[in-house]
Order: C-alpha cells, then sequence, then structure tokens
C-alpha cells in the first residue's frame, strides 16, 4: 500500500519558540538569542510528517477563531492534509510556549481550542475513521475524546497508535484495545502507573507487546517473542529535539499503514526521527520519504 489513509485526532498549535544560550534562574532576565513562531500540536505535528511521507492524512480537531487558527489551517491545506474536519471555535488557539537551549527543549502547553475537540466531533465524522488505515491519536485532547476515537477504530476495524503524551495513567481495559502504543522511555512508567525508577526493560515486560518505546538517540525497544527488541537509531548532528517524537509517531503510522513489519516501522521511523532534529522546527524539519528511505538503505541496519 503506497498512500495509506491515516486519519490523526488531535492538538493544533501555535510554537512560540525561544532559542537562548542561559536559562534563566527564578527571578532572573536573561537576552536570548532568537524568538520565531512556528506551526505545532503534537496531533498537527504528526499529520504533516505522515503527509510529506505520502500519506493521504485526514485531521480531525480544533483551532481558535484567531489569527493563529487561521495560520495555522491554511498551513496544514498547503501541506496537503484535509482540514475540513478541523473546526474553528471562539476559544484562543492553542500555543506552546518552547525553549530551546543547547539542543534540548522546555515546553509549556496552554491547550487552548484543542480542549473542544469533543466525542461529538468524532460521532458525527465516523465515516472519515471508518475509511482510515490507520487512526493516530495523542493526549493534548480531552481524555473522554481519546476514548471514543479508540473504541470507533475498533468498531470498524482500524488499526490504532496512542502517542500517550503528556503522560497519564491510562487503565488496562483501554490499552488493550490499543494496537501500538509509543511512550517515551519517561512516559511508559506515568502510562502504567509504575514506579520510574524501574529499568526499561522491566517496564517494556510489564507493558506488553502493544507497546513501542522510544529512547532519544538509542534508539527504539519493544517486546516479541518475551523477548526486548533493539532497534537502533541514527547518527545526526543533532540541531534541535522539537518534534522528533512527532516525526517518528508520524513516520511510525505511515509505515504501519504500508504494511511494514514492527522491526522494519520502528527503522523508518527513527530515520524519520533523526532527519527532523538534525533540523530547526517541529514541522519544518520533517523529511519526505525519499530522504528517509535513503537514510535507511544508507545505514543498512538489518
Amino acid at each position: 500500500m503506497d498512500s495509506p489513509k491515516i486519519t490523526v485526532i488531535g492538538s493544533i498549535n501555535m510554537d512560540l519558540l525561544t532559542e537562548t544560550s542561559v536559562i534563566p534562574n527564578e527571578g532572573v532576565t536573561v537576552m536570548g538569542e532568537r524568538f520565531s513562531t512556528m506551526p505545532g500540536g503534537k496531533g498537527a505535528n504528526q499529520a504533516v510528517a505522515a503527509a510529506r511521507l505520502g500519506a493521504e492524512v485526514s485531521m480531525i480537531g480544533c483551532v481558535g477563531d484567531d489569527e493563529f487558527g487561521h495560520t495555522l489551517l491554511d498551513h496544514l491545506a498547503k501541506e496537503g492534509i484535509f482540514t475540513n474536519k478541523v473546526k474553528p471555535v471562539t476559544h484562543s488557539t492553542g500555543v506552546a510556549n518552547i525553549t530551546v537551549h543547547k539542543a534540548n527543549n522546555r515546553i509549556i502547553i496552554i491547550p487552548g481550542a484543542n480542549y473542544c475537540t469533543t466525542p461529538t466531533m468524532l460521532l458525527e465524522n465516523s465515516d472519515i475513521i471508518a475509511n482510515s488505515d490507520v487512526v493516530l491519536i495523542q493526549l493534548e485532547i480531552p481524555y473522554e475524546t481519546v476514548i471514543i476515537a479508540i473504541e470507533l477504530a475498533n468498531r470498524f476495524g482500524v488499526k490504532t497508535i496512542l502517542n500517550p503524551a503528556p503522560a497519564q495513567p491510562i487503565s488496562r481495559a483501554l490499552l488493550n484495545k490499543i494496537d501500538y502504543i509509543t511512550p517515551n522511555e519517561h512516559e511508559i512508567a506515568d502510562v502504567l502507573s509504575m514506579e520510574p525508577d524501574s529499568s526499561l526493560e522491566t517496564l517494556i515486560e510489564k507493558a506488553g507487546h502493544q507497546f513501542i518505546v522510544t529512547k532519544g538517540s538509542e534508539g527504539v525497544f519493544y517486546l516479541e517473542d518475551n523477548k526486548v527488541i533493539h532497534v537502533p537509531s541514527f547518527s545526526v548532528d543533532v540541531v534541535d529535539t522539537t518534534g522528533a517524537g512527532d516525526a517518528f509517531n508520524g513516520a511510525f503510522a505511515v509505515a504501519i499503514g504500508r504494511g511494514y513489519s514492527i522491526k522494519e516501522a520502528c527503522v523508518f521511523a527513527n530515520a524519520v526521527g533523526a532527519l527532523t532534529v538534525s533540523r530547526m522546527g517541529a514541522q519544518t524539519g520533517m523529511p519526505s520519504f525519499k530522504e528517509a528511505e535513503d537514510l535507511v538503505k544508507k545505514a543498512k541496519i538489518k
């Protein structure tokens, strides 16, 4: 399958990006280096990643009826994403305040209009979910909406991917309804309500085969035949880690939609994540399918 149909149900934000060489202590003011506004939000980031990789992407979510909202809708449309189910509401568009320091980031999210993405919206657009190959969801929208999204996808036999970020405890009953769950090494303990000092291997063994756990430059870990499998990352010069996880998730969804095995999907998604962090910006750094495929072939990861 060359062009899988992916429905992304999630957040759409404007990123307010500050680059600085110094992180101020409480009560201290410092001079930063650069400020910019960039399209963001985990849902939108993952939608753009998937679209640039050749998927047919539909987005379900909300933006504010304001300048940020109009700009973001135009941007998504230019990326080839179907936005007719993105609803402008009277609330302010969601924003993410991002501070980039030495290629690492600190992020504060104000959800705004994203929390108007209701279960009713999904029920009204269930035909889009029914006609998808993969439904991709995050946790920057109301939790009850996430539950309905998974239940609808299950009803129609559509594969589901949940990126559980920002992390929160999720019931085992709901986890068991999801095909793939993609926390990073910090989020998995919160999702499972386990002690964070447990080893990653212990957490994965407890989590089960649905979990695909990312660990930055160390790559990806998952369980297969009761054995933890490690898929290494790609070595690149890191410029900005913002959006790395979203790039991985969008790519993983495309790979699953194309019928890749779990390992093939992880290798491909690692390549997309690596290319993204080698560039500035969450969405602006997302690569094309050819770029990712070329990196995979060059690295010869088996």
